[in-house]
Formats: structure tokens, sequence, C-alpha cells
């Protein structure tokens, strides 16, 4: 069986020390079906041992096409195991976006789930890619391996092999790979463990896609270290998810202020058994002040996470108890996270109560975008991470982001570069001109505002259509504004806070789908 006992901060290793401590205790709660932590190791270092057998090894890279499930996480331990970059794709995109991502990844396997398999063969055949294929779970990957293109040296994990990729947009229109290695992660949960610790009693709900880096290492992992049971939600559904809290016993779950109000918002809610929860951690957007306030008020105060992925990501929180006192905050830096704040034009250093980019070092930085040094050059000031947030901190030290210095809103939870939504509006003929900002939003946090320059007859339903073709659903506009120009700051540059402020009064409007003309955009 494969040797887990390689470099001293391999995530393997946790799985390895669980099957001899805990092996009885329940690892994954999948839909009812339970396994235990035995059980998934020894899944786990069969598929290590199968896939060395066939030819991968260290330094290749295994994509996967995947909802939440227990094959996945059997697939992601059996990377880790053997140093293999586990890739996880989001299922959420059109078969062109997923092609170009496939691509892009280079994998030397593709794991598919039965579900996404026609998703999986599109985006192959869009993007032209030559890759073995196969179907996970027991009866698929776990039952026979296809022999690899190239076969890779075989060998335990070291500490800096990359563990995880995990694409996230950026402000520039392509999204890019962030590398995290088995140490990012390592450091990373360690950190999450020391400021929110879960123990083997803990019941850990799992509600964010594992194409996200929360999935992972945000509970999830480090419930796996220590022992504890996750719940594996594959959608959210905040009905279920109110009954799962009452009826597993959870303890603990993390998500985004969206899935808080939709809880909150359930006709469920107001008799909902939260009796054990004890832990709900908010990330992806600041918790909006109403929001903390009803969940304060049915005795579950919610607490605040900071992070991006680049940071692996946990960066800043702010415990439950202090979320009241100070409305709007992100808090102060995890153990063993090193922030500062930076002039965004200087780069100099900000001292005592302040407001600037915030910067970010440590062991859980990740190890550079896949195959992009450019990329990673411009995100990385002398061993710091330029997050692109505008930031303040108060005289205790506590943080509060004001902007971000980057385009990218946030809606639902998901990043949304502007510039990739620009380009898939910008490619109809009849548009000249476009841009798009986020509004805020008191469910998604923030929509989409596009703003269009046209020549000739071009409604919104087409344009939305057209672009439709090229972006995930929920990367397309809530509304559309054509507009005869559009406002600049500077000859080459959007006054984009402008179209903000408009955007910001469009979306409280009736009808916010409706098409619209706009003269005060300039």
């Amino acid at each position: 069986m494969t040797d887990a006992a390689a470099g001293p901060h391999t995530v393997g290793r946790w799985l390895a020390d669980r099957a001899v401590t805990d092996g009885e205790r329940i690892a994954i709660d999948d839909r009812g079906v339970r396994t235990d932590y035995r059980t998934l190791y020894a899944r786990a270092a069969d598929l290590a041992d199968a896939l060395a057998a066939a030819g991968y090894g260290a330094g290749d890279r295994v994509a996967t096409v995947s909802g939440n499930s227990t094959a996945h996480v059997v697939a992601f331990f059996a990377c880790a195991l053997s140093g293999i970059a586990f890739v996880p794709l989001s299922w959420r995109l059109t078969p062109v976006e997923l092609g170009s991502l496939i691509a892009r990844t280079d994998p030397a396997l593709l794991l598919v789930e039965d579900e996404h398999d026609a998703l999986a063969r599109a985006a192959v055949d869009a993007a032209g890619v030559d890759a073995p294929r196969a179907l996970l779970g027991a009866s698929g990957i776990e039952a026979v391996v296809p022999a690899a293109r190239t076969a890779s040296p075989s060998r335990a994990p070291h500490d800096d092999d990359p563990l995880l990729i995990i694409y996230t947009s950026g402000s520039e229109a392509a999204p890019k790979g962030v590398m995290l290695t088995h140490a990012n992660c390592f450091w990373n949960n360690l950190a999450l463990g020391q400021a929110m610790p879960i123990t083997a009693d803990d019941v850990v709900l799992s509600i964010l896609p594992q194409y996200h880096v929360a999935a992972w290492n945000v509970q999830p992992l480090l419930a796996w270290w220590h022992g504890a049971t996750v719940v594996l939600e594959r959608s959210f559904d905040p009905g279920r998810v109110l009954h799962l809290l009452a009826e597993r016993r959870v303890t603990t779950m993390m998500g985004v202020p969206t899935q808080y109000r939709m809880l909150l918002d359930h006709p469920a809610w107001s008799d909902a058994e939260l009796a054990s929860l004890r832990r709900a951690v908010v990330g992806g957007a600041t918790i909006p002040t109403d929001l903390a306030m009803a969940w304060a008020d049915r005795g579950h105060a919610l607490t605040q996470g900071y992070g991006l992925t680049e940071a692996g990501p946990n960066v800043l929180h702010l415990p439950a108890a202090a979320v009241a006192k100070h409305p709007g905050a992100v808090g102060v830096p995890y153990p063993g996270v090193e922030v500062r704040l930076a002039d965004p034009v200087s780069l100099l250093p900000l001292e005592g109560v302040a407001t600037g980019e915030l910067w970010v070092r440590g062991p859980s930085v990740f190890a550079g975008y896949l195959d992009d040094e450019a990329a990673t050059a411009r995100t990385m000031h002398d061993g710091w991470l330029r997050t692109g947030d505008l930031v303040h901190r108060d005289a205790a030290g506590i943080h509060r982001v004001i902007d971000r210095i980057k385009e990218i809103y946030v809606s639902g939870g998901e990043n949304i570069a502007p510039a990739e939504v620009e380009a898939a509006l910008g490619a109809h003929p009849l548009v000249t001109a476009c841009a798009v900002v986020g509004a805020p939003d008191p469910v998604w946090g923030e929509r989409g505002v596009a703003f269009v320059v046209r020549v000739g007859m071009l409604s919104a339903d087409e344009l939305l259509a057209f672009a439709g073709e090229r972006l995930a659903t929920f990367k397309l506009p809530v509304r559309v504004v054509f507009v005869d120009d559009l406002p600049r700051s500077t000859i080459e540059k959007v006054a984009r806070g402008r179209l903000r402020q408009i955007a910001a009064r469009l979306v409280s409007e009736p009808d916010p789908l409706k098409e619209v003309h706009r003269d005060d955009a300039r």
C-alpha cells in the first residue's frame, strides 16, 4: 500500500493516521451513505497504487469535473498520497469555458462524475484535448485506471508538491490556476484549527462546491485531519440544510452571505432546530449587519472570515462575539499569517490606523499561478501577496474591507471578473464598447450591470443570449444599460465609480432585467 510517510507536511498523512487511530469513526456522510476512516483510506491508497501502476506520478495533474461526493474525496486523497496535483473544475461552466480550463491544465488524466459526463465530453471536444478519461467511483477509476500517455516517476509526495490547483478569476479576463502545495494546505489548516478548533466530535456541514478552495481548506480538510465527520451536500437547498442541521446534529458549517440569507428567509427558519450548531462561518463577502443581527437573535452569532484562494485562503477572521461590536469588519490575522497595509501607488508600508492595499505573507501563501510566471510576478512583491483589496485598519488592529482595487465583484460567493464578461459581450458585432460593474444586492451580495455602447438594433435579450453561449449563467449581468458613450476618468480608463453609482440605483428599481437607455452614464 502507498507509503504516506513522506514529507512531514503532506496531507495524505492525515488520512493514514486517522485510519489507524479512528478507523471506525465516520469520515463522510454523503446523502446518508457513510464511509468510515479505515474504508476511506483503503480506497484512496488502493487508487494511489493503481495510478502508480498505470504510469501516473509526482508532477502530474489530474483534473476533475464532479459534484461533491465521496468518490471525489477518494480521488483527492489518492492524488495527495501520490504527489499528483488535484485540479477540480467547475461544472457550472459552459463547454467552451470548461474546455479552455482543461486545455490550460493539460491534465495527465481527466476524472468525471457520471452526471457531468456529457458536459465534460463537449468541453474536451471544444478544446481538442487528448487525455485519458475515466468516470469517478468504485465502478470507474477505482476499478480500472487507463494507462498514462507518458509514464511519470512514482515516489512519495514532497511538501512542496502542488496538492490543489484551483482556478480563480482575476482582474484579467482569463481565470488563473492557483497552485497550493501540501505545505500551504498544512499551514492554512493549522492556522484555522488554532482560531476555530475542530475536534473528532464535530459534525461539519460542507455546502460549497468542491471546485472552490473553501470546500477543502475551510473546515473539511481540518475535519479529516482530526477525525470529525463531514456531511457532504451536492447543492444548496435552504430547506434541506435546515433539516440536516437538526437531523445530523451539525456543529459547524461555512457558507457565503447569500446562503445564510436564504436560510433566514426560508419559511422553516423560525421553527428550525439549531441547538447543535456552535459555529457558523461566513466567507466570500462581509456579513451584512441586518443578517448578523438576525442570526444572533436566534442565538447563533456568525463568525466572519476573509481570505482569497492565493492565500490558501484564510487571512483574517472576526470571532462571533466581536461581530456585533465591529459591524462590517473582517477582523484580525489568523495565527501564523502576517499582513500589512501598503500604499497602492508607492507600495510603502503604512503603520497604525491606515487605509491601503492589504498584503499577506506566510507559509500558506500559494506557490504561484499555473504556467504563468508573469501573472505571479505581478501579484507578489518581495515575498508579499498583494490582495488587490483596499482595507482600513483601526487602532485596535481590526481590518475592514473598503473596496476592491481590482475590479472583481462577488455574486452569491462567486468571483466574477468584469473583463471576462466584457469580452463576451464585446464579441457581439453590434457592440462597440462595454463596461461591467457590480451593484449591491441584498441576497446575492452583488449583481452585474453592463453598460453597452451599440450600433444598429440590438436588444438586451439578444445580447444576453449571445453572451450566454460563452459564459456561465451566474456570470451574466442582471441588467443591460445602453449608453451613447462610457464615462472616462482619463482617455484610457473607464470611470467605473460613476457607473457603480448608477448601477446601484438601477438594480433597486422594479424589473431589473428591463432594457434601459441612460444619458447620465456619460
